[in-house]
């Protein structure tokens, strides 16, 4: 299983950017999907933005245009960058890398069955937007 750690969190305010960072431990996956999902207070987890092996991206409509995932292809490094930040936006965000070798699915399918992974994520990072 891959580890991961979140980091890149702060308190913004609205309209603010802030870029996050995910470092996986190496894995060797021949097909993969690595995600975003995000956790508020009182709320259930939501998946925020996936990208797979063969680059595409899924966003939730929530953040559609205003957040971009990325990979450093150099580095097991994978990035959320979030502009035009909204007090909505604010939540613990978490990463998570999953294994599709075996069990395809679309990033579509990827961002909806995402929060389940939680137990592959790390400790999460804070995002606070305030108004």
């Amino acid at each position: 299983q891959v580890q991961v750690a979140e980091s890149g969190g702060g308190s913004v305010q609205s309209g603010g950017s802030l870029k996050l960072s995910c470092v996986a431990s190496e894995f060797s996956y021949d097909r993969y999907f690595m995600g975003w999902f995000r956790q508020a207070p009182g709320k259930e987890r939501e998946g925020v933005a996936v990208i797979d092996s063969d680059q595409m991206t899924t966003y939730a409509d929530s953040v559609k245009g205003r957040f971009i995932i990325s990979r450093d292809n150099t580095e097991n490094i994978f990035y959320l960058q979030m502009n035009s930040l909204k007090p909505e936006d604010t939540g613990t965000y978490y990463c998570a890398v999953v294994d599709t070798s075996v069990e395809r699915m679309t990033t579509f399918e990827a961002l909806r069955v995402l929060p389940r992974f939680n137990d592959r994520s790390g400790q999460g990072t804070q995002v606070t937007v305030s108004s």
